[in-house]
């Protein structure tokens, strides 16, 4: 992967893509800048460089057109708080408005375009919505880890008109998630938790061949549960991959890889905060009743093997994370996991938020800022965004 420290940024102006989808509340202020500050080194040393910095990122789901609520515009006056100095806000992306702006850029100056996602032919890759969007600089740097995964305009198509490089943050994560997979420090652990199967199964296939424990909590254990045989009650489970979660727990066998399951559970007739909770074995969960967290013991077992590992890597809570009655199996194995001495790795999402929540994230090696792109890394599946920051040299395409 190319470096953006092997550009040449000298009096150019620099199309950087970064993940700024961060959470709003109801008034449109941000309530989680994590996104952004991981950002930051990667904008202040291209103003470094004696270059200007036009930034692009989306906002929701906008579905292709103009959302007020998808605006930019605090985002902008929050960046330029973080930074302490000014952040222009075009209108648009795309457009005269924005090549006049452009065009007056100097270096040390910062410009944020508008949403990339008020424009349908954005999510659809289309090339000359691209090259509208390459127009605007020398190079492209691509430090949007979290949408890594998605080919799109910014994230992919770009590369095919201007030089490509990495920015700080999606180096870093590249290399972190790439120690998981290809030279970890054993044993080696996976926490798998949350609530559908159907998003982990490609991962623990790819996790048997690299990891030696791999614990599953969840709604996505339930399937497990089910194709061993037990009764699961109403829990939430998804019947289609019954006969997949059989082969893989053959697999782990075969492999030698450890597959942890819960052996008691934390039940209740509802998912509420008003639910009355009880803990119970695996073989007598009663069929009116759900499974909503994993139980005492589990946590026990689960917290054994954290101990043995030297490198872990956790996506997904281990129970209805909302409702305290359902939270303390993640919040447990949260605690162990922050103590422990190995590589600890969260792989995004709600994990992420969890730790966060109970503090502990300056005791966790690296907290992913990409839940999805995170997974289809450690999935082995080749992300667009990385690509595009791989083998491009120099633009193949003439603007």
């Amino acid at each position: 992967m190319r470096s953006m420290k092997n550009a040449d940024m000298q009096g150019k102006k620099i199309v950087l893509r970064v993940d700024f989808n961060v959470p709003l509340n109801d008034e449109g202020e941000i309530i989680d800048d994590t996104k952004m500050r991981a950002a930051l080194p990667t904008i202040k040393y291209i103003l470094g460089q004696n270059a200007a910095v036009i930034i692009m990122s989306h906002l929701g789901r906008p579905d292709g057109k103009p959302q007020v609520k998808y605006s930019l515009k605090n985002v902008a006056g929050h960046l330029q708080g973080l930074l302490a100095m000014p952040v222009i806000m075009a209108e648009d992306s795309i457009g005269p408005a924005v090549q006049e702006q452009v065009e007056r850029l100097q270096p040390g100056n910062i410009l944020l375009l508008e949403n990339v996602r008020f424009y349908a032919e954005e999510e659809k890759n289309d090339p000359g919505h691209a090259k509208k969007l390459a127009a605007w600089g020398d190079i492209y740097i691509n430090d949007a880890f979290g949408t890594a995964h998605r080919a799109h305009c910014s994230t992919s198509g770009i590369a095919e008109f201007l030089p490509s490089y990495a920015g700080f943050l999606l180096e870093k994560e590249v290399n972190m998630l790439s120690k998981v997979l290809e030279s970890p420090q054993k044993p080696s652990m996976a926490i798998l938790g949350g609530a559908k199967i159907s998003d982990k199964l490609g991962l623990i296939d790819n996790f048997l061949e690299h990891m030696e424990y791999i614990l599953i909590g969840g709604g996505m254990a339930n399937t497990f549960i089910k194709a061993l045989g037990y009764g699961i009650g109403s829990s939430l489970y998804d019947a289609r991959f019954i006969g997949e979660a059989n082969i893989l727990m053959l697999k782990a066998q075969n492999a030698g890889v450890k597959l942890l399951l819960p052996s008691d559970v934390v039940i209740a007739g509802e998912v509420s905060a008003e639910a009355e909770a009880s803990v119970v074995n695996i073989d007598e969960v009663p069929a009116d009743m759900k499974i909503l967290d994993i139980g005492p013991r589990t946590i026990e077992m689960f917290e054994a093997a954290i101990k043995q590992a030297k490198t872990i890597i956790w996506n997904g809570p281990l129970g209805v994370y909302e409702y305290s009655q359902f939270a303390q199996g993640t919040k447990q194995i949260a605690k162990v996991f922050a103590a422990s001495d190995a590589v600890t790795i969260i792989g995004g999402g709600d994990s992420a938020a969890a730790v966060q929540d109970l503090g502990l994230e300056h005791d966790i090696t690296h907290i992913s800022t990409g839940g999805g792109a995170a997974l289809e890394f450690l999935e082995g599946l080749q992300l667009p965004g990385v690509l595009a920051c791989q083998n491009n040299v120099a633009a193949t395409v003439q603007l």
